[in-house]
């Protein structure tokens, strides 16, 4: 439910929207609004104020309306939550959201506005280049968190944030709408900007200081769960670095020393490895192989949900995995994995079937069974991907968007 205050400007005539999360602010809900409406009369900005009210019981919402801002209230409890109602709840053209707790200066939206105006659609203050207030961030956020979280976003996405998690922004409200944002927590700082990036809005950054806030009690970022809840995010939008790089290099390092030991036991440094170690190479050989279809099924649904941009090189190296041609691989595999098992009961019969040196028969069993697996994970794989083709040609009203799955691989998926 939306309520307005008195005197407020008529929504059409709002060109900025001043918006702020609440949750029982009331130590320091007045002056971020004081400062915020100083702004608009000192820079002759038609602007409003909103409160995204995620269920205050401090009297938040009344010493909003006094104070001449307008509320909203969310129930959906999470910071993404109240920014998402308050975004879609505003009228300005432009939106600058920031914390309610008086750690950003709103009556120095100068550069935000500016840029804003000049055509950027997502305009991020940077706290490392505008300055961190003595006592504004614990060090553990200054030193680790935010850098290492930012430079993982940098690397992932190509962004250019320097600083992701930055509380005050501004952006055009109908290309922020347009992204489909959907974090209900803290993640929802990051899912912006990743999304923002990957549909190739115009960002930039403007340096802004972050203030000691004026609260009395512990904020609401719970460290170690939010941070996660970001790295978990970043890493769901970058497929690439949690399934493919991981698996090719767990997948190369299997295969090798599997192949190393197939002949007899190795020995190196005096430190001597056999089938045990082969054992577990072939179970490193099978999970990597695992990693990067997941890879590949992530690709393609990214692909058709616009989460990730078509990319011309994935198509190409795609096409070959069609149902058929994983058949006939998948037999290549089956058929090597019997024949290095008819080389192991070979082992057992040259002994009467009897009792086995374990090096000697599981120098053959382990891989027999790896390539097995194989073969079965290639084929249902590949029926997976045509089951994701087949989606991707009726579903006309995402995929009208980009090319429909069966054209992405080279018709042979439907």
């Amino acid at each position: 439910m939306i309520q307005n205050s008195a005197n407020l400007p008529e929504p059409g005539d709002i060109e900025l929207t001043v918006l702020m999360p609440c949750l029982n602010e009331a130590e320091t809900l007045a002056v971020c609004i004081r400062k915020a409406l100083a702004y608009f009369a000192r820079a002759g900005v038609a602007g409003e104020v909103v409160i995204a009210d995620n269920g205050s019981t401090d009297g938040s919402q009344a010493i909003s309306r006094a104070n001449g801002a307008r509320v909203v209230d969310i129930p959906t409890r999470g910071y993404g939550a109240a920014l998402l109602g308050g975004i879609r709840a505003a009228h300005g053209r432009y939106v600058v959201m920031g914390d309610s707790d008086d750690s950003y200066d709103f009556s120095a939206l100068d550069p935000f506005l500016l840029q804003l105006r000049a055509g950027f659609e997502l305009v991020m203050g940077n706290r490392f280049r505008g300055g961190i207030a003595k006592g504004a961030m614990p060090p553990l956020h200054r030193y680790l968190g935010n850098p290492v979280l930012s430079a993982v976003g940098r690397l992932f996405f190509n962004s250019p944030c320097g600083d992701f998690h930055c509380g005050l922004r501004g952006f055009d409200r109908q290309a922020i709408l347009s992204l489909s944002l959907q974090g209900t927590g803290m993640e929802f700082a990051s899912e912006m900007v990743v999304k923002a990036t990957i549909a190739r809005l115009r960002i930039t950054e403007v340096p802004t200081t972050l203030w000691p806030d004026g609260r009395s009690r512990r904020p609401h970022l719970r460290t170690w769960r939010d941070g996660w809840r970001h790295l978990r995010f970043l890493l769901l939008y970058c497929p690439r670095w949690l399934f493919l790089y991981p698996g090719l290099a767990i997948f190369v390092c299997g295969l090798l020393a599997t192949l190393a030991l197939l002949p007899g036991p190795l020995y190196v440094r005096g430190v001597g490895f056999d089938v045990d170690t082969m054992l577990y190479s072939a179970i490193a050989t099978v999970i990597g192989f695992q990693s990067v279809m997941f890879w590949v099924f992530a690709r393609i649904y990214g692909m058709q949900e616009r989460i990730v941009p078509p990319d011309p090189w994935f198509q190409n190296a795609i096409r070959w995995i069609s149902v058929e041609n994983a058949l006939a691989a998948g037999l290549g595999l089956l058929l090597a994995g019997l024949g290095l098992g008819l080389r192991a009961i070979g082992f057992w019969g040259a002994v009467g079937f009897g009792a086995l040196q374990p090096q000697d028969a599981m120098r053959f069993v382990i891989p027999s069974a790896t390539l097995i697996l194989l073969a079965f994970h290639l084929v249902y794989g590949a029926f997976f991907i045509s089951i994701l083709g087949t989606r991707a040609t009726r579903d006309e009203p995402s995929t009208a968007r980009i090319p429909r799955a069966t054209e992405q691989l080279g018709g042979t998926l439907g």
